[in-house]
């Protein structure tokens, strides 16, 4: 207090554009007047306690600035904690997505070798059993033509030995059959 005291008679005396005219302790001079009116403010702000509660608000406001630091430090750590805790989480996942991916490329090379065996299998049996309807239709064939050929053969026979037997010799071979079934049964 006495230090801006003294200031201020510092500047009013060193200042010649606010001297006023006169003996400066006197009622009259206005910088005389306007000093003590800034010592009375002083004074009763310095009687009230301002200077202290000014100083107990920015305390206060320190403090709580500086507990909303710390909060944000905490706050800080544990979002890096997290950001830890999820890039390692991320990190599992991708091992285990590329885990998962080798052992379905793996179990699809697996398939697609069973799916050929099984495929080769299948045309080998399908071939055994064109080959075994082709030898059975084979076969069926020849006992066609051979039936045919004995059909064509006997009609062919009937008709030349019709033309050339004679009624006595058609009798007598009649007989002939009759007698060799008969030998034949008993």
């Amino acid at each position: 207090m006495r230090h801006t005291l003294a200031i201020l008679m510092t500047f009013a005396a060193a200042s010649p554009v606010m001297a006023a005219s006169g003996p400066f302790f006197s009622l009259k001079n206005t910088n005389f007047i306007v000093l003590i009116a800034f010592i009375l403010f002083f004074a009763v702000l310095y009687y009230f306690k301002v200077p202290s509660l000014i100083a107990g608000m920015l305390d206060k406001r320190a403090t709580g600035i500086e507990s909303e630091l710390e909060e944000a430090r905490s706050l800080r750590e544990e979002a890096q904690t997290l950001l830890a805790s999820y890039e390692r989480k991320q990190k599992e996942v991708q091992e285990q997505a590329s885990r998962i991916v080798s052992a379905a490329k793996e179990e699809a090379n697996v398939a697609a070798e069973q799916a050929k065996a099984d495929l080769a299998k299948s045309i080998t049996r399908r071939l055994a059993a064109a080959e075994d309807q082709i030898d059975s239709a084979k076969t069926a064939a020849i006992r066609d033509v051979r039936d045919q050929a004995v059909v064509v053969a006997v009609a062919a026979a009937r008709d030349v030995i019709a033309k050339q037997m004679t009624a006595a010799e058609g009798n007598a071979l009649i007989d002939a059959a009759i007698a060799e079934v008969e030998a034949k049964l008993h």
